[in-house]
């Protein structure tokens, strides 16, 4: 039995997950994580997760955090210019799911409601119909994620919650995105209308550090932020009659299959009024 079977499945296990799981844990990490002792991390931690240092401006990393959420090569991930083209704002394992009546929705195993998830109850409904994008953060991923559409946000509306790993073994054993700490924006668009942009954190650190939290114009591709140590998640809501998602995407979600995407990446199509 691994070390996550046995907190997550075993009684002693969950007993010992809650002190592991608290806030004074996540921030000593966190703290860890940030100062010059942790470079010693980086060269192992790359070379476990075949990251091809190549690819990366690696200037100015001076802890291990520093690397985690280091820059890509601009060229690596070139933003879809097409105005009608929905475009992903992360890199990551997408699945999309449609969003109908009052159904429960699972995400490997993990279940929410779109009001649960949002906790705003006349913001769901105007979801009604539409698409819950999820996009799955591994830790080998690229960890800065940008705006998907140009628009107007609104300001960041912040839930605080309890870390978990977000590793499929922790999703198996209790509604995860419903406990995870997590900050999202209404973004008011031209081609998708008023779509939500939410950043999931996880457990030890998975802090979100999005660089404008309050009401301003955006544009697509331009930065919004980052995750710190942690796999992480970004989910997108996108309303009724806006999007044609691409059909092999939509075939591989229906079944239960995640699909790599990159930043930048083109997924689907807006619908003309």
């Amino acid at each position: 039995m691994g070390f996550l079977d046995f907190l997550y499945k075993t009684k002693l296990g969950r007993i010992l997950l809650r002190p592991l799981i608290s806030k004074p844990v996540s921030d000593l990490s966190g703290a860890f994580m940030d100062s010059k002792f942790s470079k010693c991390l980086i060269n192992s931690f790359a070379n476990n997760n075949n990251i091809n240092l190549d690819d990366y401006i690696l200037d100015n990393i001076n802890s291990f955090n520093d690397f985690f959420y280091r820059r890509i090569k601009p060229e690596l991930r070139p933003i879809e210019l097409d105005e009608d083209k929905l475009v992903c704002p992360c890199d990551g394992l997408l699945k999309v799911i449609p969003i109908n009546g009052d159904s429960v929705y699972p995400v490997k195993q993990s279940i929410f409601t779109t009001e649960g998830l949002l906790q705003d109850k006349e913001l769901a409904e105007s979801f009604e119909g539409g698409y819950c994008l999820i996009y799955r953060l591994c830790v080998n991923h690229y960890h800065r994620y940008s705006y998907f559409e140009t628009g107007t946000k609104s300001k960041d509306v912040v839930i605080p919650g309890i870390y978990h790993t977000v590793r499929p073994i922790a999703l198996e054993n209790g509604p995860v995105f419903t406990e995870n700490a997590r900050q999202y924006t209404v973004i008011d668009t031209k081609q998708f209308g008023k779509c939500v942009q939410m950043e999931v954190g996880a457990m030890l650190v998975g802090r979100i550090v999005n660089d404008e939290p309050d009401e301003t114009s955006v544009k697509r591709g331009d930065e919004k932020g980052h995750f710190e140590y942690g796999g992480s998640t970004i989910i997108l809501l996108i309303p009724k009659d806006k999007v044609n998602i691409d059909s092999d995407l939509l075939e591989a979600s229906a079944k239960g299959l995640e699909t790599p995407v990159v930043l930048g990446q083109a997924i689907g199509k807006s619908i003309k009024e």
